[in-house]
């Protein structure tokens, strides 16, 4: 598809015993929130049986991907890879198109996710998970196989669009003698950065160029969960195959080597990921308008008669009702917002917001989270380790062009800077992309001027109808906050 295009997709909810839903990760939906695809609040989950079509503008170009936002269920490989054409801030010969790399558990998500909660009650990281795939594959012990991508030009450059769907791992990326120049973070062009690996949090996207300027052989290409980031993998280092066409054999095990990479959990920065197109941000209002989003453990909130979340923030879990849409509410004019559905009302548009999420310094578990925004890029001010001191860090910040992106790494026991204009009514979810921490509450959703948002039509209304019955007889009750529980049957 390209740059501009309407793209209208029809899903169909093939799976016997619950619900789904298809979200479009960093697609603006520019005028288009009920196409967002989040269960409880911008649609109701899509019964057993049912299909839906979701229709939206394509206002942006590069990589990224789909993924159900129904309970934890993309961690049983409910995504997928999406492409928008469009310019390049480099020039390259071939595009190799998207490399999916990702964490797998042998459980199931619902299965996982009951684990990482306890897990997460008890003060700790989730467990971990059992392997990595690159393009779906892996090699472990003598089983598996290794993904290939062969036939490469000596002196061509080749474009790989890499993301990272994984549930609980964030991992560095390299491909051995090779250095990447990056020219996207997630859907935003960036001026051409040359490096010789990537640090790629959950949800994250780089489009890179390498040149095939090395001797005609076959290279490992490495994806490696990052403990510094609580990344826990029982098989941590993930290879694949990149052969040159005229190697004598590109079957070959490679014999090349990683060199030294970095073991931080250090995302690239805004002297780094510099946008091709330059904005400035408005920082005369920040002192009177930044607000504070406090990301604790240490509390457990009772919703619902259950205590069901460990993770919050403003300390309230996250815990939506599915048949009741924020959407829903915003259609019949009722205001009397469950305080679990995290709601923070931006009443006017065309003004600047800005955003301070904070994870307390003495958390039992520091632990750095990947903070996603639907419905708009969000500028990364800045981000520090210990707590955000509003006289002396905003002398730290950036203000003329500073990165722009739809996922950013929050330091463990640190603070995340963010700003983000109000030019787009609707529901917006922002959330740890970690699908255990999610799933257990950790959300929060801005209801941008409510008046001026698109609201479903009526097969919009019709698919809260078909679920609201479903529900009153579903097998598998509502047991997270609804947002990131299924057995698996098939998908699609």
């Amino acid at each position: 598809m390209d740059w501009g295009d309407m793209i209208s997709v029809t899903l169909k909810n093939s799976v016997q015993n619950n619900g789904t839903g298809i979200h479009w990760h960093g697609i603006r939906q520019l005028g288009t929130c009920p196409q967002d695809g989040v269960p409880g609040i911008t649609e109701c989950p899509l019964a057993p049986g049912d299909t839906k079509t979701y229709t939206f503008k394509a206002t942006q170009f590069g990589t990224t991907w789909y993924h159900s936002h129904f309970s934890s269920q993309y961690g049983d490989g409910a995504f997928g890879a999406i492409v928008i054409n469009g310019p390049a801030s480099s020039n390259y010969d071939y595009d190799l198109g998207p490399y999916i790399v990702t964490d797998w558990y042998y459980r199931t998500s619902w299965q996982q996710n009951l684990l990482s909660h306890a897990a997460l009650q008890a003060g700790g990281p989730g467990p971990s998970a059992d392997t990595i795939l690159i393009n779906g594959t892996n090699v472990k012990g003598s089983t598996g196989s290794y993904a290939k991508t062969q036939n490469l030009i000596k002196g061509k450059k080749y474009r790989l669009r890499i993301v990272n769907t994984s549930a609980d791992n964030t991992l560095r990326v390299s491909l051995d003698n090779h250095k990447f120049t990056v020219i996207t973070s997630d859907l935003v062009p960036v001026k051409p950065w040359v490096t010789d690996s990537i640090l790629i949090s959950i949800g994250q996207r780089y489009d890179v160029i390498f040149t095939a300027d090395q001797t005609a052989a076959t290279y490992w290409f490495r994806a490696s969960a990052v403990g510094a980031c609580a990344s826990a993998n029982n098989n941590p280092n993930a290879l694949s195959i990149f052969s040159y066409k005229d190697a004598p054999d590109q079957n070959a095990t490679p014999s090349s080597s990683a060199g030294s990479l970095p073991q931080d959990c250090n995302e690239p920065d805004n002297t780094n990921l510099v946008p091709w197109v330059k904005n400035t941000v408005d920082q005369t209002a920040f002192m009177n308008q930044v607000q504070d989003l406090n990301v604790d453990i240490s509390q457990t909130v009772t919703t619902n008669g259950q205590n069901i979340v460990v993770w919050s923030i403003n300390l309230t879990a996250i815990d939506v009702q599915w048949q009741d849409p924020t959407l829903e509410y915003v259609a019949v004019k009722n205001t009397s917002y469950p305080t679990a559905y995290n709601v923070l009302e931006l009443p006017t548009e065309g003004i600047w917001t800005y955003w301070v999420i904070q994870e307390p310094a003495d958390t039992r578990v520091p632990i750095p989270h990947p903070i996603h925004l639907h419905g708009h890029d969000f500028y990364v001010l800045g981000r520090g380790q210990g707590v955000f001191d509003p006289k002396s860090s905003p002398s730290t910040l950036t203000w003329q062009n500073p990165t722009r992106r739809d996922v950013a790494l929050l330091p463990g026991g640190g603070w995340l800077a963010l700003a983000f204009p109000t030019d787009n009514p609707g529901a917006w979810l922002m959330h740890c992309h970690i699908a255990w921490h999610v799933s257990d509450g950790l959300a929060v959703q801005f209801l941008e001027a409510k008046d001026q948002a698109p609201l479903g039509d009526g097969a919009w209304q019709s698919g809260c109808s078909k679920w609201t019955e479903y529900q009153k007889t579903m097998k598998y009750p509502k047991t997270d906050s609804g947002l990131k529980m299924m057995m698996r049957d098939s998908f699609f």
